[in-house]
């Protein structure tokens, strides 16, 4: 991955995502697990799994959802002050060719961090004997929470 053009404001932002993503059910589920964190840009890889496909026996387009969403989001928590949380806003998703392969690698990174909105971007690669080949992207939009913003579930 590429060095970051971003300046973190948490110097301990990597041991707070890789918290962060811990407590994250959905993802322990899936299988989803950190390939790397940076500046600006976190890279989230799942392997292939009958109980991940859809009919045809792809990668589930929900699947797709899920690790792109978490892995832009997470780049965007990258550059939040320390205590920070995000949501997703919103996010778009392009799927450009179907998820067959061994395994989905989802690369999030930062288009603009703003103090209360980031704009981020996932690219979806799936891959197949050792090549590589976009199947979709995502544009997304996180919110950022102060510490005393975000709330426990339940």
């Amino acid at each position: 991955m590429p060095e970051s053009l971003f300046e973190p404001q948490n110097p301990d932002f990597e041991a707070d995502i890789r918290a962060s993503f811990a407590r994250q059910g959905l993802m322990c589920h899936l299988g989803i697990e950190i390939v790397d964190v940076l500046p600006g840009a976190v890279t989230l890889q799942v392997p292939f799994s009958q109980s991940l496909t859809q009919q045809h026996g792809y990668f589930h387009g929900g699947v797709m959802g899920a690790i792109g969403d978490s892995a832009a989001g997470y780049a965007g928590l990258t550059l939040t002050p320390p205590g920070s949380e995000v949501v997703s806003v919103e996010y778009k998703i392009n799927f450009t060719t179907p998820g067959a392969g061994e395994r989905i690698i989802a690369k999030g990174t930062v288009k603009r961090a703003g103090r209360t909105l980031i704009v981020t971007n996932a690219d979806l690669f799936v891959e197949k004997a050792g090549t590589q080949s976009l199947c979709a992207t995502i544009q997304q939009t996180i919110m950022v929470l102060s510490a005393n913003e975000t709330r426990p579930a339940g």
